[in-house]
C-alpha cells in the first residue's frame, strides 16, 4: 500500500495555470465519486484552495496511484493539453512529508499561516463523507493535524500576520496608509472573508459592506463584524463609495469585469480603487488593471510580503522540520505494519484515531 500526492501549488505553477485545476465546493461533490472509481486508486483526498489543488491517493503500486490521479485531473477539467512541469508527483516518504508541511503552514505562501489547516481538515471531511478515504489516508490526516498542532504550540512559527487575507490587508494599508478613512467591502461569507474582514477592522477602517450570494450568511456576518448587508445581484450599487474590495467566492465565472467595472469607475468619478482578489479560480478579470486608479492584486502578487514574514519566521523553520521528520518516520513504521486490504475499502476512523471495521465496501 502507497500513499502519493499530485497536485499544483503557488510554488509550481502560476495563478494561470492553477485556475485550470481548482474545484469548487460544487465541483468537488461529483469530483469525489468520480475519483473513488478511478482505476487502481483505493482511496483518495481534493484539497482545492487559493494556493493550491492537491489530491492525495493510495494504492497498491505507487505509479498506478499517480497515473490515475493525473488522468482524473485532466479528464475532470476537459483539458486535452497534458501539464507536465507545473504539477508534482510524490511518492514516500515525500507525499507524507509534503502534507504534513501544508497543513503546518510550512508550505504555503505565507510561512505559518494557519488557515490552510481548517481548509485541509474541510477538505478531509468532505472526503471522509464521500467515502473516499480508507485506512491509510484516515490515519495519515489524522496524524497530519496532530503534528500541524504540536508545531503550533511548541514554536512560535504562527507569530504575526499569519494569513493570506491578513497580508492583503497589509498591502492596503501600504497602499492607503491610515485606513480610518476607508470604506470596504468584502465579496463572498466564507472564512477568507471573514478573516480579511477582520484584520481590517481592527487596522480602523471606517466601514465593511458585506455581500454573498446567500443574503442570510452576508447578513449574519455584517452583524458579526458590526456592518452592513447588501444582496449579490445589487453590491456594483456600492461601488460609488468604496475605497477597499476584497472577493473570495467560490465562482466559475469571473464576477467583476473590465467592463462592468469601466462604467463603475465613471460613477465613482475615477477615485482609486483597490482590489484584493482571493478566489480561485479568479473572480476579477485581469483586465481591470488597464483602467486608471484600478489597483488589483491577486493572491500570487501578495508574495513579497509573505517573503518578508518567512524571513522572520526562519529561526523557527528548523525546528518544525526536525519535528516534521521524526513523525514522518513514525508514519511510514505504521504504514509498513498494516496489512494489504481489499480495493476501495473505505473505512471511518474511531474516535481514537486508529482505523475502524469497514463500513463500505466496492
Amino acid at each position: 500500500m502507497h500513499i502519493v500526492v499530485v497536485g499544483l501549488s503557488h510554488q509550481s505553477a502560476p495563478i494561470e495555470v492553477r485556475e485550470r485545476f481548482a474545484f469548487t465546493p460544487g465541483m468537488l461533490e461529483r469530483a469525489l465519486p468520480l475519483l473513488r472509481s478511478a482505476p487502481g486508486l483505493d482511496e483518495g483526498v481534493i484539497v482545492s484552495t487559493c494556493n493550491r489543488v492537491e489530491i492525495y491517493g493510495v494504492a497498491a503500486q505507487a505509479a498506478d496511484a499517480i497515473h490515475a490521479i493525473d488522468d482524473f485531473l485532466h479528464r475532470f477539467h476537459e483539458l486535452e493539453e497534458r501539464i507536465g512541469k507545473e504539477i508534482y508527483r510524490y511518492e514516500e516518504p515525500r507525499s507524507i512529508e509534503h502534507l504534513f508541511r501544508v497543513v503546518s503552514g510550512l508550505d504555503s505562501m505565507v510561512l505559518g499561516e494557519t488557515e490552510i489547516l481548517g481548509q485541509v481538515k474541510k477538505a478531509y471531511d468532505q472526503a471522509l463523507s464521500a467515502k473516499t478515504t480508507g485506512k491509510a489516508l484516515n490515519q495519515l490526516f489524522q496524524k497530519a493535524f496532530q503534528v500541524a498542532k504540536k508545531i503550533r504550540s511548541q514554536t512560535a512559527i504562527t507569530r504575526g500576520s499569519v494569513s493570506v487575507a491578513s497580508v492583503g490587508v497589509e498591502l492596503a494599508e501600504k497602499i492607503f496608509g491610515d485606513l480610518g478613512a476607508s470604506h470596504v467591502m468584502i465579496l463572498g461569507a466564507g472564512d477568507t472573508s471573514e478573516k480579511a474582514a477582520r484584520a481590517l477592522l481592527s487596522r480602523g477602517v471606517r466601514s465593511v459592506i458585506v455581500s454573498n450570494r446567500t443574503y442570510e450568511r452576508a447578513v449574519a456576518l455584517a452583524t458579526e463584524l458590526g456592518g452592513r448587508a447588501v444582496r449579490f445581484d445589487s453590491f456594483g450599487e456600492e461601488f460609488v463609495g468604496v475605497d477597499i474590495v476584497i472577493s473570495s467566492i467560490a465562482a466559475t465565472h469571473q464576477v467583476l469585469t473590465r467592463e462592468s467595472l469601466g462604467s463603475l469607475m465613471v460613477a465613482r468619478q475615477n477615485r482609486p480603487l483597490f482590489l484584493i482578489d482571493l478566489g480561485m479560480p479568479r473572480n476579477i478579470d485581469p483586465a481591470v488593471n488597464e483602467l486608471d486608479n484600478v489597483y488589483l492584486y491577486n493572491v500570487d502578487d501578495l508574495q513579497s510580503i509573505a517573503d518578508d514574514n518567512m524571513r522572520a519566521r526562519q529561526e523557527d523553520l528548523s525546528r518544525c522540520e526536525e519535528m516534521i521528520g521524526a513523525n514522518v518516520a513514525k508514519f511510514q513504521e505504521w504504514l509498513r505494519r498494516l496489512p494489504p486490504g481489499p480495493a476501495k475499502d473505505h473505512q471511518h476512523p474511531d474516535p481514537a484515531g486508529s482505523p475502524s471495521t469497514p463500513i463500505v465496501s466496492h
